[in-house]
């Protein structure tokens, strides 16, 4: 008959009180913890890993690691045969998406021991830092642009004065090539012209990415800019066959803001969502209130085919365009501007439409 020993009857208690912060860790603690067998199966997983990983905790528990991760390419598996070897990682920086989400990881990984000291298992533990790292991108890119901006006030009176007297002189030509009959000679001066036009839009816009000089916070009502603006929204999606659907939220806090800035962000990014519909489609644009955080947000959506993920992370950056005639400044004064009035433009696609959403803080 099998008795217990006085130190077994000792540490009965504690181990049963180990077991239960070890149930309940798994289970709230906001991390990804992945526990593994020495045959390389999950033995547990925590509600937050399930999360992460976009996968169901009955669809994975007591199967081979190989099994789960057997259609990610093996550079980037969350877990390796080798932790089970003794291979120990700390703040391994790895990015996870699932079908809904990415994710930016921090990973550690280590072996269990017995008291003799063999090897029994291995776990692997993840912090979700998307947050951190999207914060960090953002002070970079605002510091880019800050830096664009400086270098563009400090020359934009340089480049205007030569445009202009070049502009005045070639539309002097124009008009003389026109009298003349000179059909030819003319369409050169037109091109020309517009090519200027174009150089003192890009200047512009390089202007807005530096702090506004003549900026007027003041209280706000977004679905008062909103409605002023609809007409325009809605001439520029009947060109493009798109339908548009404004969906109110009565009564939204009022912020501080520029009302001008507020409506070159909007516009602007309509117009990406409707040109992006080149076969039709509808543009929705939503108001709501993040009560928790305290913001107004504006979600912009359209159902064109999507943004690659290669390209989701460089749309803010200056100079990257997807348009051919595009100066790759439209979304990143966006940002700055609403980067200004203490808010954010946050986007996402999951390959059948894209979502903008602003938001901006409220008092």
């Amino acid at each position: 008959m099998y008795l217990l020993t006085m130190r077994d009857r000792e540490e009965g208690p504690q181990l049963n009180l180990l077991q239960r912060f070890s149930d309940a860790f798994l289970k709230d603690i906001n991390l990804g913890v992945l526990l593994i067998s020495m045959d390389f199966t999950l033995a547990d997983v925590s509600d937050r890993a399930t999360q992460i990983l976009g996968m169901d905790r009955e669809h994975i528990l007591n199967k081979s690691l190989e099994e789960i991760f057997a259609t990610v390419p093996s550079q980037h598996k969350l877990v390796q045969r080798t932790v089970l070897h003794g291979a120990v990682v700390r703040n391994h920086a790895v990015s996870w998406t699932n079908n809904m989400e990415r994710f930016e990881l921090l990973l550690d990984s280590n072996v269990l021991k017995d008291s003799q000291g063999n090897i029994v298992g291995a776990y692997v533990i993840f912090k979700d830092v998307t947050n951190m790292r999207s914060l960090e991108e953002m002070v970079q890119r605002s510091d880019r642009l800050a830096m664009i901006g400086q270098i563009a006030a400090g020359t934009a009176h340089e480049i205007r004065n030569p445009l202009t007297s070049i502009k005045g002189f070639l539309q002097v030509l124009r008009r003389t090539f026109e009298v003349q009959g000179m059909n030819k000679e003319q369409s050169y001066t037109e091109v020309m012209l517009e090519e200027i036009n174009r150089i003192n839009e890009l200047v512009n816009e390089f202007l807005l990415l530096s702090k506004p000089k003549h900026v007027s916070y003041e209280r706000i009502d977004v679905t008062e800019v909103l409605r002023g603006i609809l007409p325009i929204i809605n001439n520029e999606a009947i060109l493009y066959n798109v339908h548009l659907q404004y969906e109110a939220s009565y009564h939204l806090p009022e912020v501080i803001a520029d009302r001008e800035l507020l409506k070159q962000v909007f516009l602007n990014i309509c117009k990406n969502g409707i040109e992006a519909m080149s076969d039709g489609g509808t543009l929705t644009i939503t108001e709501k209130v993040e009560t928790v955080d305290r913001n107004v947000c504006i979600d912009i959506h359209d159902t064109g085919s999507g943004i690659p993920m290669f390209v989701i992370d460089k749309i803010f950056d200056p100079f990257f365009t997807t348009k051919d005639t595009g100066t790759g400044l439209g979304l990143s004064v966006c940002q700055r501007i609403i980067h200004d009035m203490g808010g954010t433009i946050r986007v996402s696609s999951k390959g059948f439409g894209t979502t903008f959403t602003i938001s901006i803080p409220y008092a």
